[in-house]
């Protein structure tokens, strides 16, 4: 079970090479034997906070493990770096920026600063005219150029401008049905510059009654821009330039840029360069959010990740729900050599959260770099991967079970249901399975008992037993949340993003910036030139080949080949 001591991040080798002794002690530890021995196991490692509850028994680990695992956050001054992070310290030290997005959320009094100000006013400000709007969109008081109501919200975005609005916007679907004030209207989402996204997003709908909604910190994001000079074409083509500005809104910093475009300033909704693209939902990149949910489930929204960063803030370290999901991860990562986490919400609703937490946790920890710019000699981010249950069950499931190598597992269950209860039942019977199968597996002689009650003579006994045998002891997380409603869904968003905060201290990364996406972009840019007739410098000759290749066969397509 354990794998060979990496080297430890600086500062940390003590602690380090104490937790690769406990892998190497654990190596034939069994989870479900651990249960045999301690019938209090299941009870000690759980922990509750803004209603959600972290289940942590079914890990490969043990008590001496825990504490460890705290002594090596503390080693790693954890404290001094929560205090400066909430603080709205430049955490981001490559871009020298705040990474402050728990004031987005912030309720009540209170308040952040950066650089000794507050940023609160302008936060409030920003808040209250996206709520403001959304609701007049919402009800009908905002209307199109022709003076029809708004039936249809098409989101550009893409990364952080899309991921986590689009995940919203379907975890909140019912909830924006059965509000009591009104309904809102239609969402649809585009952020692949592919043309077939923006014609499917524009299928069936009427240009007097589609609302844009622009998402873009620069309002220069290549992807972005195009899908929104496309969407603005088939508007202007409809209703004339003069149009523009009734159906089209942005979220952005670039005003010039925007004001460029055709939106009025009056229709720009601002945010600020210590809002990260993946840490972004709540802000006004969230203003898809509350055009479909309205005010009220927004602001419940943000409250639950408020109530979180306050339990994350304040809560001890042995209770503080996203410390221990993040020093599981490392126990799993850096200690027992997992490579992934497998994510499997049992909640149609979240389809879109295993895309979402791809983006949060691998771009943010997915570095070889330490914030002194060293490279790393230990494991940072494991490979993140999944889908929603049971869907999973009849994809992956079989390699998690069955499989050499091993992934543990995040299972996440809403176990409250606004629909069939035999139905829903069905849904935690399948979870609550899949994790004990997980832990427990199948021997030899339980499928060969199995077998022989049912009749089976020793030849197929022969054939047949081995492939029947789970070898179990793989470890999962249960994550249990009361229903999947505005306030919870928050709390479980900004439970993980400190998750990731507290793995980047760890490894001692800086999990804020995002420098591997730049490269491709570069080079895309000299592509497209070439593709365009333009010569490329330094190009390779796989990247020349493949762009002759891909002329050839556009040029057959125009000539209808």
């Amino acid at each position: 079970m354990s794998v060979p001591a990496e080297s430890s991040p600086p500062g940390l080798e003590a602690d380090w090479l104490a937790l690769a002794a406990h892998a190497s002690r654990l190596e034939d530890f069994s989870i479900a034997r651990a249960f045999d021995n301690d019938p209090g196991r299941a009870a000690a490692m759980r922990i509750q906070a803004c209603g959600l509850q972290l289940d942590y028994s079914r890990q490969r680990m043990d008590e001496q493990v825990q504490e460890a695992l705290l002594k090596l956050a503390d080693a790693a001054d954890f404290d001094r770096h929560r205090s400066a992070f909430f603080a709205g310290e430049r955490i981001n030290t490559t871009e020298h920026r705040a990474a402050l997005h728990m004031a987005l959320r912030a309720q009540g009094e209170a308040d952040f600063l950066v650089d000794e100000g507050s940023v609160m006013p302008e936060v409030q400000a920003v808040r209250e005219r996206l709520l403001a709007f959304s609701e007049s969109v919402r009800s009908g008081d905002w209307r199109g150029a022709t003076g029809k109501r708004i039936k249809t919200v098409i989101n550009i975005g893409i990364g952080g401008s899309d991921l986590g609005p689009r995940m919203v916007c379907r975890a909140l679907q019912e909830h924006s049905q059965v509000l009591p004030r009104n309904v809102g209207p239609e969402l649809r989402f585009v952020s692949n510059v592919d043309p077939a996204a923006m014609q499917g997003a524009l299928a069936g709908a009427s240009p007097d009654e589609t609302l844009f909604v622009i998402t873009s910190k620069t309002f220069t994001t290549a992807e972005t821009m195009a899908n929104a000079a496309a969407g603005r074409r088939w508007l202007v083509s409809a209703l004339g330039e003069a149009a523009v500005a009734q159906h089209f809104v942005a979220v952005s910093t670039n005003a010039e840029a925007v004001n460029a475009f055709g939106i009025g300033e009056s229709s720009m909704f601002e945010f600020w360069d210590w809002v990260g693209g993946r840490f972004s939902l709540w802000s006004a990149v969230g203003l898809s959010i509350a055009l479909q949910v309205g005010a009220d489930a927004f602001t419940d929204l943000q409250q639950g990740a408020a109530d979180m960063d306050q339990h994350f803030l304040h809560a001890p370290p042995a209770e503080n729900l996203p410390l221990m999901l993040a020093l599981i991860g490392i126990w799993n990562r850096n200690f027992l050599g997992r490579s992934g986490l497998v994510v499997v919400p049992y909640a149609d609703r979240l389809e879109h959260f295993v895309a979402w937490l791809q983006q949060l946790e691998m771009e943010s920890n997915g570095k070889g770099v330490t914030r002194e710019g060293e490279t790393v000699q230990w494991s940072t981010c494991p490979q993140i991967w999944g889908d929603v249950g049971t869907n999973a069950q009849h994809a992956f499931f079989q390699l998690l079970h069955q499989g050499p190598d091993w992934s543990p597992v995040d299972f996440i269950l809403p176990v409250g249901s606004e629909g069939d209860d035999q139905q829903q039942r069905m849904l935690v019977s399948n979870c609550l399975a899949q994790a004990a199968a997980l832990m427990r597996g199948r021997t030899a002689s339980e499928v060969r008992r199995r077998m022989c009650a049912a009749g089976a003579d020793e030849e197929t006994l022969e054939r047949l037993v081995t492939p029947r045998v789970f070898p179990g002891n793989r470890a999962s997380n249960l994550l249990l949340l009361p229903k999947l409603d505005a306030y919870h869904l928050g709390a479980l968003l900004a439970a993980y993003e400190h998750k990731v905060f507290v793995q980047g201290v760890i490894w001692q990364i800086n999990s804020f910036d995002q420098w591997g996406v730049e490269l491709g972009k570069l080079i895309a840019d000299g592509v497209l030139a070439a593709l365009a007739g333009e010569e490329m410098a330094g190009t390779d000759a796989a990247t020349r080949a493949s762009i002759a290749d891909c002329l050839r066969l556009l040029e057959g397509a125009d000539d209808g080949d």
